[in-house]
């Protein structure tokens, strides 16, 4: 079975304006910035009305329709939902199996007659989509490209029964059913096929094998070049037809490590919610050793009695099963928590887990006790600063100063092409951008003698260089310019670090400019 979800990410936020009934009315375009600027990736009705469609330059609808207003589009979004909707529809089926970005696959073989017939199974997948707000379009068939086929370009509902022919009934729909690429179906059109059917007939499917082998032949040679299944018409023809299995990646639900009370009475003290906390943080270490996992993210939910829910997040540097370590990282989130009412249920769940071994606790817990251990620091420091507050500095693999550089979370692997490339020495203190500077020097090649930076004049005694740094050809510009960089010493002892921004005739600019990029001691 082949679900389309047409306008999912118009659904999406239509549901999220779902109190705003004017705005989720007015003409409205999803937008996703391209380098051509933004461009429209879908539209609700009123926008459609106004002329705004799907690959169209948000400026050239703004022609026809000035009142229609841009939002950004979520990408990421849709496809997290899309995940959800793919673990959801396996109510129908086994397995199920992701289409992105706006489609499901569900295996559905010998399950129809639990809804009475494949009519009453459709059915109920219209009316459970209907539900909860999406436009969804159905389709059984044998095989998942023809049952993609069908939803997409087919009527609605359609089955395609095993002792159909499946060229009768798909012959008419066009080539583009086949999930080619847009410039494979632009070859085909140029060839002056359009349909399935006419396809078909070129590849001499339904002849003698002799002349199919000669016909697919023929157009083989055509598509050479194309490796990918979504660029061979041929092999997308097949899959449609049941003559080659088309492999499928079914998603597979993770069920998330999750603990939690139900109070008897309502929690208004905070020594109470403690004990709470620590009886849940030791039956999710139990939890993880069974599952021979440790803990990454951890989230406390809260339900007050007044119906809120209050919501706490933590997150390690490292996979961990120390309840003490769990408890202190939470009691510091729980300082602004106002009970109100009270607290009449709290739940912990670990919704990111990595697997961990078993490992010597005594070494581990002589390390926590005398404040050692790496992990646990960094993750006091987080709680306590701020998520993205701790990074460290890693080398980078580039010549170019400011990019030798980078930073990111402190226990985060450095991957393989990372790494410190042979530099000269490099100041104490280097600027994130380079300030540009006014330069005296005896001849356009010349040393500096004396430059103007922030308003004074520094006057040079003592120049060692350059030290040339070519621009980065494979990720820059063939316009950029090289740069000669100086160690130079002021009358006052203070040392800088400038450069020259290429050489005067290299055909790629001006006069050379003059940046001062950083200071040494």
């Amino acid at each position: 079975m082949s679900v389309w979800l047409a306008r999912l990410s118009v659904d999406r936020w239509r549901h999220a304006l779902a109190a705003d009934a004017a705005e989720a009315s007015a003409p409205t375009a999803l937008i996703l910035e391209t380098a051509h600027g933004p461009r429209i990736t879908a539209a609700n009705d009123a926008g459609l009305a106004a002329g705004a469609r799907a690959g169209m330059l948000l400026a050239d609808a703004r022609a026809l329709c000035p009142d229609l207003a841009a939002v950004p589009s979520d990408p990421a979004g849709d496809l997290a939902t899309l995940e959800k909707l793919a673990v959801w529809a396996q109510r129908w089926g086994p397995w199920s199996a992701l289409d992105p970005p706006d489609g499901l696959l569900v295996d559905v073989t010998g399950v129809a007659h639990l809804y009475g017939g494949e009519e009453a199974l459709l059915r109920d997948v219209a009316r459970a989509f209907a539900r909860h707000g999406l436009t969804a379009r159905a389709a059984l068939a044998p095989t998942a490209g023809a049952a993609w086929a069908l939803s997409h370009f087919g009527k609605a509902n359609t089955i395609l029964a095993p002792c159909d022919d499946p060229l009768r009934v798909l012959g008419d729909l066009p080539v583009a059913a086949l999930r080619l690429d847009e410039d494979v179906l632009t070859v085909l059109r140029r060839l002056g096929i359009k349909r399935l059917g006419e396809l078909a007939g070129v590849s001499g499917v339904g002849d003698d094998p002799a002349q199919e082998v000669a016909a697919r032949d023929s157009l083989r040679r055509r598509f050479r070049n194309h490796r990918s299944p979504a660029a061979n018409p041929l092999l997308r023809l097949d899959q449609l037809l049941g003559r080659v299995p088309e492999p499928l990646l079914p998603v597979i639900a993770q069920v998330m490590p999750m603990v939690q009370r139900r109070m008897m009475e309502p929690l208004r003290h905070r020594n109470l919610l403690d004990q709470v906390v620590e009886d849940l943080a030791a039956d999710m270490i139990r939890t993880l050793e069974a599952r021979g996992e440790g803990a990454r993210r951890l989230e406390l939910a809260l339900w007050r009695v007044d119906g809120e829910v209050l919501q706490r997040r933590i997150e390690l540097a490292a996979a961990t099963r120390e309840a003490d370590h769990i408890i202190r990282l939470f009691a510091a989130r729980l300082d602004d928590v106002e009970a109100g009412f009270g607290i009449e249920a709290v739940q912990l769940r670990a919704s990111w887990s990595e697997p961990l071994t078993l490992d010597q606790a005594d070494l581990d817990a002589a390390a926590e006790n005398h404040g050692t251990a790496l992990a646990a620091c960094i993750d006091r420091l987080t709680v306590r600063l701020g998520p993205k507050a701790v990074t460290r500095p890693v080398l980078r693999a580039s010549h170019i100063p400011e990019r030798a550089q980078g930073w990111q979370p402190p226990l985060a692997p450095i991957s393989p092409a990372q790494g410190a490339l042979a530099f000269h020495s490099r100041p104490v203190k280097l600027f994130d951008r380079a300030e540009q500077i006014s330069v005296l020097y005896a001849s356009p090649d010349g040393v500096p003698q004396r430059f103007r930076w922030r308003g004074s004049v520094r006057e040079v005694v003592r120049v060692e260089g350059p030290e040339r740094i070519a621009p980065e050809w494979w990720r820059e510009r063939s316009t950029a310019r090289l740069r000669d960089y100086y160690r130079i010493e002021d009358e006052a002892g203070r040392r800088y670090w400038i450069y020259r921004q290429g050489l005067a005739g290299d055909g790629r600019g001006g006069v050379p400019d003059w940046f001062l990029h950083g200071m040494y001691g």
